[in-house]
């Protein structure tokens, strides 16, 4: 069965997580990537971590999972023939996915007024920081700039310390993840064209907007300008992260019920009986740190995988606050496929995580590892683009690829 996406002709240029998080998708779902680095590599490949913590930019866990499916070539678009070289991969291109600042792309002639009339059908998806028009536009930033720009800042740490940025450069996946949505979208209205257009994902707007709802309905409806409540929710207490034995876990009891049922499973603790414990509002808003430290005993006596079967059986809703290795032998993720093994010639065998997407007709997979450094140079440059092997000796001498 033919992927959905195959034929699709793709160029992802940049460095970093949302245009190549933007390109896998669309590679994942059958479509031709072309991974453009320069002749160093992508900073990714410098990032790891590596097997053995032994830096290896051929084995980068962080790199190898944001790559598979794509061809990978070198190329220093700076210089004149490389810049002419990407303008001709351009040329074969449905889609020009990048994450290069606009100052950089108005520099290399990259901007969707440099391409459009060259190339009218071609998608050409911009990833930055604060998007190609606006004050900020000119900016410079990184994933900290979007989460301090999108308020998402604002709602992390603890009330009294300073604000956190969101962890693990999600906001890079998240914009990813819109820019393929998008980038999908102008193709969908391509077909009924037959022309290309500009994409612009910011990704402080996405922060801002998307993901940022309940704050932005908050502000005009109450006037809240940002609530950081550590390891509590905002709904009536108990809705928190506790620790207990070996980790902590995530408690919500939004119903009365689920609280009383809670409290009888801890054995109604004499403090349980005080009127200071009984207004679940003021629990939350006023004194909840005190609330759990009353609960702190019972809780450590007791694992998460204890408190999850004991709350389950009295339909109390309580999670486990997964780490790593947690999330790797997961039986409900492995039964799901969620992580996939791929065999790297330089890695071995690494568990990625798999397409978090399930099509019953039409799935995505991983037919090919992540590329080694200017790995299908020959292919593309020379069998598509008919530079022999000597043209090619020339251009690795002269620093070009």
């Amino acid at each position: 069965m033919a992927a959905i996406l195959d034929g699709l002709k793709v160029v992802e240029l940049g460095e970093g997580i949302p245009a190549a998080h933007c390109a896998r998708i669309l590679g994942d779902f059958g479509a031709e990537v072309i991974k453009v680095e320069p002749p160093e590599g992508d900073v990714t490949r410098r990032h790891g971590p590596w097997p053995g913590d032994r830096p290896n930019p051929e084995a980068s866990g962080l790199f190898l999972a944001l790559n598979v499916n794509k061809l990978g070539i070198t190329l220093d678009v700076a210089t004149a023939t490389g810049g002419e070289i990407l303008l001709r991969l351009l040329g074969e291109a449905d889609v020009f996915v990048t994450n290069l600042p606009l100052a950089r792309l108005r520099a290399l002639r990259l901007t969707y007024e440099d391409l459009a009339s060259r190339y009218p059908r071609l998608i050409a998806t911009y990833h930055t920081i604060f998007g190609l028009s606006g004050p900020y536009a000119e900016y410079a930033g990184d994933h900290l700039n979007a989460s301090c720009a999108g308020t998402q800042a604002m709602g992390i740490g603890h009330p009294d310390r300073e604000p956190l940025q969101m962890p693990l450069c999600m906001g890079g996946y998240q914009a990813g993840a819109a820019g393929f949505t998008a980038s999908m979208a102008a193709l969908l209205a391509r077909q009924r064209s037959g022309a290309g257009q500009c994409v612009d994902i910011a990704e402080a707007d996405v922060l801002a907007t998307l993901y940022n709802i309940t704050a932005v309905t908050t502000y005009p409806y109450r006037g809240v300008t940002g609530i950081r409540r550590g390891n509590h929710g905002s709904a009536l207490y108990p809705d928190c992260l506790l620790q207990c034995k070996d980790g902590a876990v995530g408690l919500v009891c939004n119903q009365l019920a689920q609280w009383l049922r809670f409290l009888e499973l801890m054995g109604m603790p004499e403090w349980t009986k005080l009127p200071r414990y009984r207004d679940r509002r003021k629990m939350a808003e006023e004194y909840a740190d005190e609330v759990d430290a009353l609960m702190a005993p019972w809780m450590m006596e007791h694992t998460k995988a204890e408190l999850v079967a004991m709350c389950r059986e009295k339909h109390i809703p309580l999670s486990p606050c997964n780490n790593a290795k947690d999330l790797m032998e997961s039986e409900h993720l492995r039964a799901r496929d969620a992580f996939v093994a791929v065999e790297h010639p330089m890695a071995g065998t690494v568990e990625h995580p798999a397409a978090p997407y399930k099509l019953s007709a039409t799935p995505a997979a991983i037919r090919c590892p992540a590329p080694l450094l200017g790995e299908h140079n020959a292919a593309v440059l020379g069998e598509r683009l008919g530079y022999d092997a000597a043209a090619l000796a020339g251009l690795r001498q002269t620093g070009v690829i």
